[in-house]
């Protein structure tokens, strides 16, 4: 019988290594990931502000980017997340953010612990998604704030019933997601919509109708990026993204304030 071939343990140096793309997460410094990248980076520059001087959860923090933001103005930062490699490259890359490997649908953390809970891009990948909303209704303090993006399902699987991202198992749009909120036991206080800004709908414009497509069709290609195509993805700074509250269902990604009743 032939022995078992037992793999060596991580390292810190593993563990500083870029997190591998996998469909489920965005990671920062790689050019053709970097429109996604801001599409979700704008939820944290936006919102930063909510988060200043608050003990805050990330619950599902991924590459950790996020959380390091907020741990530029929060008194203290948490991380939760399911993938051990993630937790592993969140504590020896991101050392301000206190990160625990958990389930969002039972949170490591006390009863109302914290101030803010941050989930961003997260919810529409879980099963349970009523559960998670009531842990984080749980582990908030009286008055706290949970601050949530997540895909419009609308613009995002357009005439669908079932995502189109296998990663997704279910996508919402502004009603579904207020009415998950408001059953959990949350008051939302506003919804805002991502939209493409002018440069970017000048790119919509440059690229045959949709930026979007353009990458999506050179990604499943798996043949080189076009050197252009690369050069404007790549350029694509936050400031190129609008977060308002108008025309909502027509909006990229759906970002929404709720509170926890004092």
């Amino acid at each position: 019988m032939s022995e078992a071939v037992i793999p060596a343990p991580a390292t810190d140096a593993d563990a500083l290594e870029p997190l591998p793309l996998t469909g489920e997460r965005t990671v920062p410094g790689i050019a053709e990931e970097n429109y996604w990248f801001r599409r979700h980076e704008i939820a944290y520059a936006r919102l930063l502000d909510r988060c200043a001087g608050k003990a805050v959860l990330e619950a599902g923090s991924g590459e950790g980017y996020g959380a390091n933001m907020i741990a530029e103005v929060a008194t203290e930062v948490t991380g939760v997340d399911y993938d051990a490699g993630a937790v592993a490259h969140v504590r020896a890359r991101y050392p301000r953010v206190e990160m625990i490997h958990g389930n969002l649908a039972a949170l490591p953390l006390a009863d109302a612990s914290v101030d803010v809970v941050v989930n961003f891009q997260v919810i529409e990948h879980l099963w349970d998604q009523g559960q998670f909303l009531r842990e984080c209704l749980r582990v908030l303090r009286p008055g706290g704030e949970l601050l949530i993006s997540t895909p419009n399902r609308i613009t995002f699987s357009p005439g669908r019933d079932t995502p189109l991202n296998p990663f997704h198992t279910r996508e919402l749009n502004a009603a579904e997601l207020t009415e998950l909120l408001v059953e959990a036991g949350f008051r939302v206080s506003k919804t805002l919509g991502v939209h493409h800004g002018p440069a970017l709908r000048a790119l919509d414009v440059k690229h045959g109708g949709s930026f979007i497509d353009a990458q999506i069709e050179r990604a499943l290609a798996g043949t080189p990026w076009p050197a252009e195509l690369t050069a404007d993805v790549a350029a694509v700074t936050v400031d190129d993204f609008e977060l308002v509250e108008a025309d909502i269902d027509a909006s990229l990604d759906l970002v929404t304030i709720a509170v926890k009743p004092a």
